[in-house]
């Protein structure tokens, strides 16, 4: 009984990471760059080429707290540490990018490029070792599918409570201003975020010791050498979120010009983070009896058909809702999978060179994940400045298009190119024999360890 708490203690601790990531990170991807537009007052194109230049230099910082990780030893572990370490300026940052003086135009850009970037570094901070410790939790794979379940079931508790109750503490709390009102629930989210990230330090344990001795980035980097699951699925990462980071820009936008309906941005928000649920619950009773990669597939195209459908029907809100939940199933269902198969490149870059670089490859996802974002936030920007869109006011019929592309079109067209490039992905049918190779050599070096210590 005490070992199944244990495990449950960890499994929750590691969930709860995620939730605290969202709490914060999902009114970046949602409410931001309406905030910035059509609160503040920042030009679109503006708010474009920030979004753009902010989050490359978030990507590097990724790849900087990667090969920080893979030279940390402490008492705590590796990854561990940075969840303790970065909790309050990940907080504090959340706050003040949603606190945007009111100055002179010039000022107001200047301070969002200040606080973003550096709520974005704050965020790298505790994301990357969130990924990174993965492989030290555990080395059974279903044990690590469950706990990437686990987290995406919390992340999606924490993206749901952004998308339903943002617009409705704004209103509450906002008195009849909507910077107010932001603000306000920013500090609501991030001092929950925070207190939770204290909880998953104390909760979670680096119990497989993957690399004791601290090893150089030239080393780090040798597991990529000719580590072909991990090219595909970096490779993946560009078009499976571009499609997310699309769709979530947009949501906004398209539901308050396109449909007139601003009364459902938050019942559509809520629906694509806690409908996926019913998908992430699935996840480790399906991926007991099918390959990875096919699971992944299989969400994907469902993922595809909800997108679609919402495309076909126009204005038919009904049919838009059902399009919606379908569309949720099959991201929650792949997003789940997607954070289980993570680790598993990392596996086969050991397996190949005796090297556990998962710092430094979680952080490369990070920063593809990052430039992705990156690229999606600015295309949109320009898109929407293309079509003259104006906030506060009946748009033009490039500015709904462009709104459109961005919601709809453009996220099929990156599920379909993602299913095409996972369809190389072939890790799954050796995984089982590197895993075993991997513990046999792990367990040979600790048992040789153990007699030069006698």
């Amino acid at each position: 009984m005490k070992s199944a708490v244990g495990v449950w203690r960890q499994r929750v601790g590691y969930g709860v990471a995620d939730l605290s990531c969202n709490l914060v990170w999902q009114m970046i991807g949602l409410y931001l760059m309406f905030y910035y537009t059509d609160v503040v007052g920042i030009a679109a194109v503006q708010v474009s080429l920030l979004f753009l230049l902010t989050r490359i230099i978030d990507g590097v910082a990724d790849i900087l707290m990667g090969i920080l990780i893979d030279k940390t030893n402490t008492k705590w572990g590796k990854s561990r540490p940075y969840f303790l370490y970065g909790a309050i300026p990940f907080a504090l940052l959340g706050i003040l990018a949603f606190y945007v003086p009111d100055v002179g135009p010039a000022s107001k850009l200047l301070y969002a490029y200040i606080t973003y970037t550096g709520l974005s570094i704050a965020y790298t901070m505790v994301n990357i070792p969130l990924a990174s410790i993965l492989p030290s939790l555990t080395s059974d794979p279903q044990e690590r599918t469950m706990l990437a379940t686990v987290r995406i079931i919390f992340s999606f508790i924490g993206a749901t409570a952004v998308s339903v109750l943002t617009m409705p503490m704004v209103k509450g709390l906002g008195n009849g201003s909507q910077a107010q009102g932001f603000f306000w629930t920013m500090v609501i989210f991030s001092v929950i975020a925070c207190l939770l990230f204290f909880f998953t330090f104390k909760n979670v344990q680096e119990k497989v010791i993957v690399q004791e001795e601290k090893i150089t980035v030239k080393q780090a980097f040798l597991t990529l050498k000719g580590n072909k699951p991990y090219y595909i699925f970096a490779l993946n990462i560009l078009f499976m979120w571009g499609a997310y980071f699309f769709q979530q820009g947009a949501l906004i936008y398209y539901f308050t010009y396109n449909l007139n309906r601003p009364d459902l941005v938050g019942l559509i928000a809520g629906i694509g983070s806690f409908v996926p649920l019913a998908g992430t619950f699935i996840t480790p009773i399906i991926a007991k009896r099918m390959y990875k990669r096919n699971l992944f597939m299989i969400a994907s195209a469902v993922n595809l058909l909800g997108i679609l459908l919402m495309l076909a029907v126009g204005a038919s809100i009904p049919f838009i809702i059902v399009g919606a939940i379908i569309a949720a199933i099959g991201h929650g269902t792949r997003q789940s999978i997607y954070f289980s198969m993570q680790a598993d490149p990392v596996d086969y870059g050991e397996w190949k060179t005796g090297i556990n670089a998962a710092g430094i490859l979680s952080a490369l996802n990070g920063f593809i994940g990052k430039v992705t974002m990156a690229i999606a936030g600015a295309l949109f920007g320009l898109m929407l400045t293309w079509g003259n869109y104006a906030p506060n006011t009946t748009q033009t019929n490039d500015a709904l298009l462009a709104i459109k592309m961005g919601y709809l079109i453009i996220p099929a067209i990156f599920v379909v190119i993602s299913m095409i490039i996972m369809r190389f992905y072939d890790l799954d049918k050796i995984y089982p024999q590197i895993r075993a190779d991997i513990d046999a050599r792990n367990s040979k070096k600790k048992t040789s360890n153990q007699g030069e210590a006698v």
